[in-house]
């Protein structure tokens, strides 16, 4: 039968509208456009101001902006669509047939943004909070991680019951924060007008090359950037058309702040930042830093709510990509693409505790933050190279040319971020152990795929026919359900049949046989019919996208529903009482849950890994709630998983020593059937 669509696809080919330019604000920009807060002050350090200091990080920014941003992000990644959405696992998808190395650039890249994650909040935030001490110098930092504490608790709180009411408001917050911005730049660009000069590329090679430890700066530089790879993975919220549209004015605003940071620097040289002192907010007529410390702290809240909504959405497709055990994800509203993951929310609030205490300050921070976001952009790029030449078929030299540039312009910002990796030595055990996580499900789930068993149907199909038949039998279930992972119609994994058969016989009406493979797409819903016997067995294939819940139960149902109107079966109960009330049959699902069997012989390396594995998996949920079978009638079989079963052994029987004659070979054999070993 021919695949069966369970529902469209949403391929977001929005049209550019105010609604769409408001939404993409809120959504795509919170973490990019938040960056003015800490950037231009980490470049300043604690070091004299002086001109080429001045010009050299203002160009080096602007020109980091449209080189990692503009062209990589907005104008090329962007084209990286599938099916309307964004991110390194729907990169990773659109490729991963041209290598099985390319999942290395997937999982290094994933596994680093979800432990970047645990800092971009608490630097957002303490960025914001800490415009406080301007008012108030003698402002303790205790009081200040209190506060950005309880922002962020009540952030990670607030998670359970969804965004989709405060996500309204949040496009006009950012397009407020946005405008505010760009007007104290021009503020104070106008009274410093030469600092225009600072978007030439001249001063970023002069700082570079003029400046003492100048390259050393450009993990300062690179902050003001570290929002792009957030952007692409938010890309289906919005459409590439919004996203790029908006980029303009985003743009616009982030280079008129940093200019107006240079022009007040500019004012101050040979002075350096006292302590506490934020070119940003100094920027600001006295009587608005107040109003623009509570606008900076929504801004940044919003930034925040982007990216744990995103590390959702991140762990969603590594769990459907078979990276990551099935955990507990929840649908808080209605709206699409809006999920909850109970497990990573409560990780990343502990994480960002752990780093707002080991920290305190936001300058702190900084000397942490951006390593990671440089090597996840490193393997966007490598997969993106792999997207340009076998998808899009882009020449080998354009595609070398292209990715040549931007390989030398985030090496160089990861050799300027090697000096961080002392001040994140816990940050890089965190995201270490996701990465390698992540591995280890891969690879175990293939070494358990390996040594899958699989039977023929040939000579079983018969066999289940007259067990469904044989009234001295008891029944077992109206309609039994096994999950199984044959794509294949000719054959079935030995372990169903077992339980069928043998372990102990299960008398049917019907048997289904339920498959789910993975679309290389993030909406898609589609199935196959194959009937195995008519009327008694069938096989459902399931084909999801990628960011789709395999909610069984719902999609068993929707399809039962669809072949009784099409007249291929009737669900009516077969008792004969419930049959007069034209009732429907009753549905048992049985779930195989395996354990690793001591009967195995592998090699050090298998056995460290499935060792691993199963470890890793005791963070998953039980596969009746990973599948939506919670609310179902479900009989739960302990399977043991023999991978690799040991050879024959060589037992040798020895005489009785009870007995003066050895016992016949006969009455040996009886025993044995009578009390099995």
């Amino acid at each position: 039968m021919a695949a069966i669509a369970l529902s469209e696809p949403n391929i977001h080919r929005q049209r550019v509208t105010v609604a769409g330019l408001l939404v993409t604000l809120g959504i795509i920009f919170g973490d990019i456009g938040t960056s003015p807060l800490y950037v231009f002050k980490s470049i300043l350090g604690p070091r004299p101001i002086s001109e080429l200091l001045v010009y050299g990080g203002i160009s080096a920014v602007f020109w980091t902006l449209t080189l990692q941003t503009s062209i990589k992000y907005i104008w090329l990644t962007l084209k990286a669509d599938n099916h309307g959405e964004g991110g390194i696992f729907s990169l990773y998808s659109l490729v991963r047939q041209r290598g099985k190395w390319l999942l290395w650039p997937a999982i290094i890249g994933a596994g680093t943004l979800l432990a970047d994650g645990i800092i971009t909040p608490p630097i957002s935030v303490s960025s914001a909070i800490e415009g406080l001490k301007i008012l108030d110098p003698t402002l303790e930092g205790s009081t200040i991680v209190g506060i950005v504490l309880v922002i962020i608790t009540l952030l990670f709180t607030f998670q359970q019951f969804g965004t989709q009411i405060v996500g309204r408001a949040f496009g006009p917050i950012m397009l407020l924060w946005f405008s505010v911005i760009g007007a104290l730049g021009v503020w104070q660009v106008a009274q410093e007008p030469g600092i225009l000069r600072a978007l030439s590329p001249h001063y970023a090679l002069a700082l570079l090359t003029e400046y003492p430890q100048g390259f050393w700066l450009l993990g300062a530089v690179f902050l003001c950037t570290t929002g792009a790879e957030a952007l692409y993975s938010d890309l289906g919220h919005c459409g590439r058309r919004n996203i790029r549209a908006a980029w303009l004015y985003v743009k616009a605003a982030l280079v008129l702040n940093y200019l107006g940071q240079g022009a007040w620097a500019m004012q101050h040289l040979g002075q350096p930042l006292a302590e506490g002192q934020n070119p940003f907010f100094l920027i600001a007529p006295h009587w608005a830093i107040l109003p623009l410390i509570l606008l900076a702290t929504a801004a940044t809240i919003i930034a925040s709510q982007a990216l744990i909504t995103g590390s959702y959405t991140l762990i969603s497709e590594a769990v459907s990509l078979n990276f990551w055990p099935k955990v507990r994800i929840l649908y808080p509203t209605d709206q699409r693409g809006q999920l909850y993951v109970p497990s990573i929310n409560w990780l990343l609030w502990l994480g960002c505790v752990a780093v707002q205490l080991w920290f305190q300050e936001s300058s702190n921070m900084e000397g942490a933050y951006g390593f990671s976001i440089t090597v996840a952009m490193l393997m966007t790029s490598i997969l993106l190279s792999q997207y340009l030449r076998g998808v899009r078929r882009w020449a080998l030299v354009a595609v070398l040319a292209l990715m040549t540039v931007f390989l030398t312009v985030e090496l160089s910002f990861l050799i300027a971020n090697i000096t961080k990796l002392l001040n994140r030595l816990g940050i890089l055990v965190f995201e270490w152990l996701l990465i390698l996580g992540m591995w280890v499900g891969y690879k175990g789930r293939q070494i358990k795929n390996r040594y899958l068993d699989m039977t023929a149907w040939t000579d079983n199909l018969p066999l289940l026919r007259e067990l469904s038949q044989d009234a001295t039998v008891s029944k077992y279930a109206s309609n039994l359900v096994y999950l199984t992972r044959s794509k294949n119609a000719r054959e079935i994994e030995s372990r169903i049949l077992y339980s069928i058969l043998r372990k102990k016989p299960k008398r049917a009406d019907r048997y289904w046989f339920l498959n789910i493979t993975l679309l290389p797409e993030p909406f898609g819903m589609q199935y196959t019919v194959e009937t195995l016997v008519p009327d008694v067995a069938y096989k459902i294939n399931f084909r999801l996208g990628f960011r789709i819940q395999p909610r069984i139960n719902l999609l068993f149902r929707r399809v039962l529903e669809d072949m009784a109107e099409r007249r291929e079966i009737d669900i009516t109960s077969r008792y004969a009482s419930l049959q007069r009330h034209h009732l429907p049959g009753d549905f048992r699902f049985v779930v195989l849950d395996k354990v690793l069997s001591y009967d195995n012989q592998l090699s050090f390396r298998d056995r460290l890994i499935l060792r691993g594995y199963f470890l890793f998996n005791q963070l998953a949920i039980s596969d009746q709630k990973a599948y939506g079978l919670d609310t179902s009638d479900v009989a739960v079989e302990h399977v043991p998983l023999t991978i690799q079963p040991a050879g024959r052994l060589d037992l040798l029987r020895l005489p009785s020593e009870t007995a003066s004659d050895p016992v016949p070979a006969r009455a040996l054999a009886a025993e044995q059937l009578t009390h099995p070993v």
